[in-house]
């Protein structure tokens, strides 16, 4: 996204793109303008981004699939963003995210499925209904009643029996599909190993690792694609386990080491005096080794 330059216009602040030719056309942004408004005004700018006349093919060529990538990286920006607790950042990321929100909501409204209004009273009713102890008359002695009523109101809603929440297949399916793939599969094993579903010491976890690291290999050489995938997915599953025994994180383990790689790249693109694909491999692995010994030392000072 382009950014641009505010400058003031009959009392309200004007944001200026650099691709348009003339300050008048710029859109004002009434300081003054209520959280509705301002909402309103958002989705005023998403609905003539998705106009037949005038709009962005970009955005026209969008369908609910295809900004599916988008929801899930606003989502973990705000968290980054949360994580480095600057205000600015969260300000804007939660911005980002709200866009994907009003987006979907846009295309939604035009094929007559929802509104943003029904986004909106849906939520609202949802948490009318699951806060009695606020909107309602019940009484809670702490926040562990507060939720065990939630799941309770919960259940309700969607019709299932109290013996039905119970089911550990039923809990476990709710977190493959809401969660992202690692902490779902985090979650699926201490919930399987809190049901009994545990090896007697972490030396069976390990020996599970080989077995299926072989198994893997064996795929690798001899079956097709789908065979492999559900061979690779085998063995990182136990490896969240191994992580599980250990009490780390596989996700934060995954994005350190995502971060890792980036920094040790971007010290090798530092004393490169030529592209990466004119090193030979020995080259570039001495170069790594450079960068990662050069950043252990600055971790380290």
């Amino acid at each position: 996204m382009a950014e641009g330059n505010n400058f003031v216009k009959n009392n309200e602040v004007v944001v200026e793109y650099p691709f348009m030719s003339n300050p008048q056309d710029a859109a004002p942004i009434n300081p003054q303008a209520s959280v509705l408004e301002a909402l309103q005004q958002l989705i005023n700018v998403v609905a003539q981004l998705r106009s037949p006349d005038g709009g962005c093919p970009w955005d026209l060529a969008q369908t609910p699939q295809t900004l599916i990538p988008y929801v899930i990286e606003e989502a973990y920006e705000v968290v980054e963003a949360i994580r480095s607790e600057d205000k600015n950042a969260i300000a804007e990321e939660l911005g980002d995210l709200l866009l994907q929100v009003v987006l979907q909501a846009q295309l939604a409204s035009e094929a007559s499925q929802f509104t943003l209004k029904d986004v909106t009273d849906g939520i609202t009713q949802k948490l009318i209904r699951r806060h009695p102890h606020v909107f309602g008359d019940t009484n809670v002695r702490d926040a562990e009643e507060v939720r065990q009523n939630w799941e309770q109101i919960k259940a309700a809603e969607k019709g299932e029996t109290p013996a039905e929440t119970q089911l550990l297949s039923r809990k476990l399916s709710s977190y493959s599909r809401k969660l992202p793939p690692l902490m779902a599969g985090m979650k699926i094993s201490q919930k399987a190993a809190a049901a009994g579903f545990e090896w007697q010491d972490v030396n069976g976890v390990w020996a599970k690792f080989h077995e299926e690291l072989a198994e893997f290999q064996q795929a690798i050489e001899q079956e097709d694609k789908t065979q492999q995938q559900a061979e690779l997915g085998d063995l990182l599953f136990t490896v969240i386990n191994l992580a599980r025994w250990y009490e780390l994180d596989p996700a934060e383990a995954l994005q350190g080491t995502n971060k890792r790689f980036i920094q040790r790249l971007t010290s090798m693109e530092t004393v490169a005096n030529r592209s990466f694909s004119d090193y030979t491999l020995e080259e570039l692995e001495q170069l790594w080794q450079q960068a990662k010994a050069a950043l252990k030392n600055s971790n380290q000072s």
